[in-house]
């Protein structure tokens, strides 16, 4: 893991600095909302529903044990005792007073973390693989790219104030777990003919109001080339990129609009232009972060253990088979923490959970832990031998919920509960779906289903990505959910297709189960998922069991 250096440290002293006079100034009444907003924006401070939202980053989803339990102090000390994951690896506090903020970035600053670019329209929080370092398909751990990445982009003095905010996503497995194509830039690490690593480079991705699946800009770029590359892109962005209209202004429409053709000469031009001026620095750099993400030294034991604790306990078999994942260093596994309980707030973790976890980490997986897009936690380093003692743990915290990739491991945003923007709700639907089919003991036998709700266009809880997408939509006053079939954020990412007319509030769950409940009819047999089921059949049948009074009336 990056360790900050005196350079960084005295950069986020001097900006925390800096942001507590400008909250000084505020309160005093010396500066207007109007005039506090780009300043506060520059440190993730957004003005809710309710309150202020702080919104801190967690760089390509990754921290320790010193870092969660900070964050556990400060949802104690400044805001309600839990805080919120989110779809972009970072946590939010709902509830901070203003007054409060610069103390609650003074208190990251000292576990090395802050709040820099979580807002705005600059380049935010680079996001990464959930499992990276880890994974048993991966190429190579992408995060100190990843963190090359972030240093390039802070403060950046050339993009500080793009047309709209700006976003890159990076995995380095085949196997896409960071939803590359649905991001402004993603980089997808592949091997060329030779066997050398590099990256596909994939620009134009988005969700939002205009939906759109990246397309690949480049098939192969050498390592060395990335950091220039993306800076690159980034510039012909700045210069090309619409600033008339905010809902024109992402790259994607940039794209859309000039032809990825064009883009790609623009791009290749700056790219030789600027490539001289990097002469090896960034590599020697990347050469200094590399060492930091040595992989641990992994321990050599048995798995008895947990392999009798398999078959002498249905509970922990059943956590086992849904919650693990396959690790690259033989007796190890990952380990996902399900933060979404039946019934609980998707992405939301009290403090005292967050202690639970960060001590788990401590004892147990190297002193590392990851935030997934999917807001869940994750202890990627976890010899089997030990997963007994971690579930007994987990069961003792409430963490236990052996759902993760199942119907109720649903993304949701937080909707009309907490955001300005939102014209539904999302979290009250979320939890009603997971309660439904937790009382139905369906999940299991469902399988794999990939659930996002948004409470708005701007599409926060990756609603068009999902197997099943929900949007919350306001018509005439009254909540109304439209619903999308076929979305996929993996490697075959998809856009997914409007079924039909939305739902009220009271009808969505219905609708919901009807849906799923004519998947189980349709599906060839209990390994055919739902995705596999839709793309085989397509909407109709789908679309029938949804609307059955649209069947009837045609009868």
């Amino acid at each position: 893991m990056y360790k900050y250096n005196d350079f960084d440290a005295a950069f986020i002293a001097k900006r925390n600095a800096q942001f507590r006079a400008q909250v000084e100034r505020r309160v005093d009444g010396s500066l207007t909302e109007d005039e506090f907003k780009p300043l506060r924006l520059m440190n993730g401070l957004y003005l809710q529903l309710h309150a202020y939202m702080l919104r801190v980053a967690i760089p390509y989803g990754t921290l320790d044990s010193a870092k969660m339990r900070q964050l556990a102090m400060i949802a104690d000390r400044w805001d309600k005792g839990y805080g919120h994951f989110t779809t972009r690896q970072n946590i939010q506090y709902n509830w901070p007073e203003l007054r409060d903020v610069p103390d609650m970035l003074d208190a990251l600053g000292e576990v090395e973390m802050h709040a820099i670019q979580t807002s705005g329209n600059t380049i935010r929080n680079v996001t990464a693989d959930h499992f990276a370092g880890a994974a048993a398909d991966e190429i190579e751990d992408p995060r100190p790219v990843a963190e090359l990445l972030r240093q390039w982009s802070t403060d950046h003095p050339e993009f500080q104030f793009l047309p709209r905010k700006f976003k890159i996503a990076i995995t380095g497995s085949p196997n896409d777990r960071a939803v590359t194509k649905a991001h402004d830039i993603g980089l997808r690490m592949v091997r060329n003919d030779a066997g050398e690593p590099g990256f596909e480079v994939i620009v134009g991705g988005g969700l939002g109001r205009t939906p759109m699946v990246g397309k690949v800009l480049r098939d192969f770029l050498p390592k060395a080339d990335l950091l220039a590359y993306c800076e690159a892109i980034v510039s012909v962005y700045n210069l090309l990129g619409r600033r008339d209209n905010k809902y024109k202004a992402r790259i994607k429409i940039t794209v859309h609009e000039n032809g990825l053709e064009k883009i790609r000469e623009l791009v290749d031009a700056r790219f030789e232009q600027i490539r001289p001026v990097f002469t090896g620095y960034d590599q020697e750099l990347l050469a200094q972060i590399e060492q930091s993400f040595a992989a641990p030294d992994f321990k050599v034991a048995s798995t008895d253990g947990y392999e009798a604790t398999r078959l002498a306990n249905p509970a922990f078999r059943s956590w086992s088979d849904t919650n693990l994942t396959a690790h690259k260093a033989d007796g190890y596994a990952i380990v996902s923490i399900s933060i979404k309980k039946h019934g609980a707030t998707p992405g939301d973790a009290t403090s005292e959970q967050m202690r639970v976890m960060a001590d788990l980490a401590a004892q147990y997986g190297h002193d590392e832990l990851r935030i997934s897009h999917e807001q869940n936690v994750i202890l990627p380093h976890v010899h089997k031998s030990d997963l007994p003692a971690i579930y007994a743990a987990l069961r003792a915290a409430d963490l236990v919920t052996a759902n993760i990739g199942l119907i109720s491991d649903i993304i949701a945003c937080p909707g009309m509960d907490y955001c300005a923007l939102a014209t539904a709700r999302s979290i009250p639907v979320a939890q009603e779906i997971a309660t439904r089919f937790d009382e139905l003991k369906l999940e299991h036998d469902i399988g794999q289903l990939k659930i996002k709700i948004s409470g708005c266009i701007n599409a926060c809880g990756h609603h068009h990505v999902g197997h099943i997408g929900i949007l919350g939509l306001d018509r005439a006053g009254v909540e109304n959910y439209q619903i999308t079939l076929g979305g996929d954020h993996t490697e075959t990412a998809a856009v997914g297709e409007r079924a039909g007319p939305g739902f009220s509030a009271d009808e969505i769950v219905p609708a919901i189960e009807r849906l799923v409940s004519g998947y189980l009819e349709l599906r060839t047999d209990e390994t055919e998922t739902f995705i596999e089921a839709y793309r085989r059949l397509g909407m109709a049948p789908f679309k029938a069991v949804l609307y059955p009074e649209a069947k009837a009336d045609a009868a």
